[in-house]
């Protein structure tokens, strides 16, 4: 179905592991990639953290392929895959266990049913030491739930305030 209805591009349809932290189609979801784009998380002392008004001098914007997240920290990313939700399907997106396993959480997080864009992923090291993750690499799953209805009121229909992301965007009320 994401090959049909251009769900995902670009669409790898197999799991690719050679030498990598998995990504591509995976038995029941689809293991996504990271780009190159990061908002590493730098906040001065006195900042207070304020979903409602975070500020864009709390993150320095950097372009590499191995950032590497401060300990007891986190750092915005953004998916290499483009995603357009169909009005009957969800996602769910959960991180993996190769970077669970070291400490790395990414925020669970839904793809709703209309939503499109590239996807702003947020992950914490909850480590006392640094960690280094990989663009171009899996750093997450996404799990979808396909309804046999259309949902009532889509993410495009409401006009959500993510929909069409091209870049990470920091939160926004």
């Amino acid at each position: 179905m994401a090959k049909e209805k251009d769900m995902i591009v670009p669409f790898v349809e197999k799991q690719v592991k050679e030498g990598n932290i998995s990504f591509g189609l995976s038995s029941f979801g689809y293991d996504i990639r990271l780009a190159s784009e990061f908002k590493i998380f730098s906040p001065s002392e006195e900042l207070v953290i304020d979903p409602k008004r975070i500020e864009e001098s709390a993150f320095r914007n950097i372009t590499t392929d191995a950032p590497v997240i401060s300990a007891n920290s986190f750092l915005l990313a953004k998916s290499l895959e483009y995603f357009k939700m169909p009005a009957n399907v969800l996602g769910i997106v959960t991180g993996k266990s190769t970077y669970a396993r070291c400490g790395l959480l990414v925020n669970v997080t839904p793809l709703e049913p209309g939503w499109e864009g590239f996807l702003t992923i947020s992950i914490s090291n909850t480590t006392p030491r640094p960690l280094k993750i990989y663009a171009g690499e899996g750093i997450a799953q996404v799990l979808f739930f396909e309804s046999d209805q259309m949902c009532k009121v889509s993410y495009r229909d409401k006009k959500g305030k993510y929909q069409g992301q091209q870049d990470i965007t920091i939160s926004k009320i």
